[in-house]
């Protein structure tokens, strides 16, 4: 059964691009990434779901109805979690989140509670005196304090510090666990690696890819940078690596392949240092739709 289902959305503010034909289903339970740089066309394709701005062609549908006509009834089950946050500054936390929680018809005290200990957040200070983080942190309580049915997730993970971030993430796999479906978008490659099942590619408004995000890793490079004592790239060449730039000591190139097979002729090296790590998402991008530089 598909949770949600796009087709052919397309939104233009005046004559510029939003986002153009898009088409993807989630299925109940899934976790499904949605990457691309600032400027893609994530927070756009979000809002035009919400019916928080109306499209210029095509629409979705949630649980089975317009997006649109059906908005009311639809945003009882669903929880967002907007890329920024804004609340009344004279607010008490736990007053905005009971107030969040009426439109809902349901008491959410004990759950609200149970958010809060889990982000560390102080349910009795006024939003005013709160850090950016742990403002985001409200919107995560709030986002999820009704239990929804399908969580929203605009860059969710922003001005959270590591140990938030794994504790968000906790709770976002509790909530699938409970059958929660997550559409989770963000620009940053490791978190919907860790989190997601497949991912959707934006680029300039466009859905260029859908992938599995196994196969995904899989035939991900990863980005090689070396220091070395030596001027010595001969054992480098070796199945996988393409792009080797060699400047003085230092070498870098990507590498697709068994790691054992590299660090092999790494050790073969005599390093100063050596940085593996996975291409940003622009690199990404290059990989499958032109040549990458490291």
């Amino acid at each position: 059964m598909n949770v949600l289902e796009v087709d052919r959305l397309t939104k233009y503010y005046g004559k510029v691009r939003g986002v153009e034909n898009l088409s993807f289903a989630l299925e109940k339970g899934e976790i499904f990434g949605f990457i691309g740089p600032n400027g893609a066309g994530k927070t756009t394709t979000i809002r035009a779901i919400l019916g928080l701005v109306f499209p210029t062609r095509g629409g979705a549908r949630i649980f089975g109805e317009d997006c649109i006509s059906q908005g009311h009834n639809i945003r009882r089950r669903i929880g967002y979690l907007p890329s920024e946050v804004f609340y009344y500054d004279q607010m008490k936390v736990m007053d905005l989140l009971l107030y969040s929680a009426s439109f809902y018809g349901k008491d959410c005290r004990r759950r609200i509670h149970e958010l809060s200990e889990a982000m560390e957040l102080d349910l009795g200070r006024r939003i005013e005196e709160l850090s950016y983080g742990n403002k985001k942190k409200v919107g995560i309580v709030q986002g999820l304090l009704h239990e929804p049915d399908l969580l929203l997730l605009d860059e969710p993970t922003s001005g959270l510090d590591p140990l938030m971030q794994r504790r968000f993430f906790e709770l976002v796999l509790e909530e699938n666990k409970r059958g929660a479906t997550v559409f989770f978008s963000s620009h940053i490659l490791s978190e919907v690696q860790h989190m997601c099942m497949r991912v959707g590619i934006m680029k300039d408004g466009n859905l260029i890819k859908i992938e599995n995000i196994e196969t995904m890793r899989q035939d991900n490079y990863k980005r090689v940078s070396l220091r070395t004592k030596g001027v010595a790239t001969a054992n480098l060449r070796l199945d996988g690596v393409t792009n080797l730039l060699q400047e003085n000591h230092t070498v870098k190139f990507f590498y697709k392949g068994n790691i054992d097979s590299l660090l092999a002729a790494l050790a073969a090296l005599d390093l100063v240092d050596a940085v593996i790590e996975d291409p940003s998402l622009e690199e990404i991008f290059m990989h499958y739709y032109g040549p990458v530089t490291p």
